[in-house]
């Protein structure tokens, strides 16, 4: 199925998948599948924990609950079908299929970028200008941001999918990846791509760059601020409530810029396979450990949770 008769519309996709060594299968599914269930039990846990607890009712848990809201659909456009394709002979999707898995995780993944620059903006009013912290980051505000967030996330990735969709493939049906993504997707059409490339760079382009400055521009205005704290009490709460967001930030964005902003190879290799599960697959999964293990009041309330199963968590 690896070619097609030029001039006839592709209708069924390929993926090369993640390997063709059969002894690596079952190691693999167990993998992915339990990285999976961490990650729907953690950041299902998660937005419960915020939504339940009335001492998480901050605009820092807030956006937390969003962040965790779109790495459980993110991690679940993409894991369930590796999982499928894993223990499938055939590891096909169709055009329309291929459609809405991109659809989504361009989505999601605009999405989590701006929630993470939300993140960021909070901590930078909270340490920069705690007193008027609580009028500035009102519940409507931050409903506002993430709602703008969702809109700028799907506004790009209907541009990137009305645009590289409407292409035809009729070239080969073999994507060279183990998900629907625009760089392989680009490769396989036998139409003028120059349009698509522009909007894909444009879209992925101004998104990362965009919300990357807001991070950047925040912490470096949170580093100022914390230079010129008096006490060494001060500076260590103020580095506490950030590193949370710094890891998971952090590990997001250095391994799509490995992905995206490295020169065009014609070669898919391990390292860029590599690299996707750490975003697309891990990354979910992580972000709600990471804010589970360095951030005190989360873990209060998960130990009260499971020293008094029977009581409410209210407080």
């Amino acid at each position: 199925m690896d070619n097609v008769i030029n001039g006839t519309q592709v209708l069924i996709f390929v993926f090369s998948g993640l390997t063709n060594d059969r002894r690596l299968i079952p190691f693999l599914f167990s993998f992915f599948l339990l990285v999976y269930i961490v990650s729907v039990v953690g950041n299902t846990g998660m937005i419960a924990i915020v939504r339940n607890s009335s001492r998480l009712h901050t605009p820092m848990y807030f956006f937390l609950s969003y962040l965790s809201l779109v790495d459980l659909f993110y991690s679940t456009v993409i894991t369930p079908k590796i999982l499928s394709d894993l223990i499938s002979l055939r590891r096909t999707i169709s055009l329309d299929g291929c459609a809405v898995q991109f659809f989504f995780f361009a989505g999601m993944a605009g999405t989590e970028i701006f929630i993470l620059s939300d993140m960021s903006y909070d901590r930078y009013v909270a340490i920069c200008s705690p007193l008027r912290y609580a009028s500035i980051m009102t519940p409507r505000r931050c409903f506002f941001l993430v709602l703008l967030a969702f809109f700028i996330g799907f506004f790009q990735s209907t541009l990137q999918t009305s645009c590289l969709f409407r292409l035809r493939f009729c070239h080969s049906n073999l994507i060279d990846h183990f998900y629907c993504d625009a760089p392989p997707l680009l490769k396989l059409s036998c139409s003028d791509t120059f349009y698509c490339n522009l909007v894909t760079v444009y879209s992925v382009g101004t998104c990362t760059v965009g919300s990357l400055y807001v991070i950047l521009t925040s912490y470096l205005l949170i580093f100022i601020s914390i230079i010129h704290m008096k006490t060494a009490e001060g500076k260590q709460k103020a580095f506490s409530t950030c590193s949370s967001h710094l890891i998971c930030t952090a590990m997001f964005y250095i391994t799509v810029f490995f992905t995206y902003l490295r020169p065009p190879s014609e070669v898919f290799d391990n390292q860029d396979k590599a690299a996707c599960i750490v975003y697309t697959v891990i990354t979910p999964m992580l972000n709600p450990i990471v804010y589970s293990l360095r951030n005190q009041e989360v873990k209060q309330i998960i130990v009260h949770m499971v020293l008094n199963p029977l009581r409410s968590i209210k407080s």
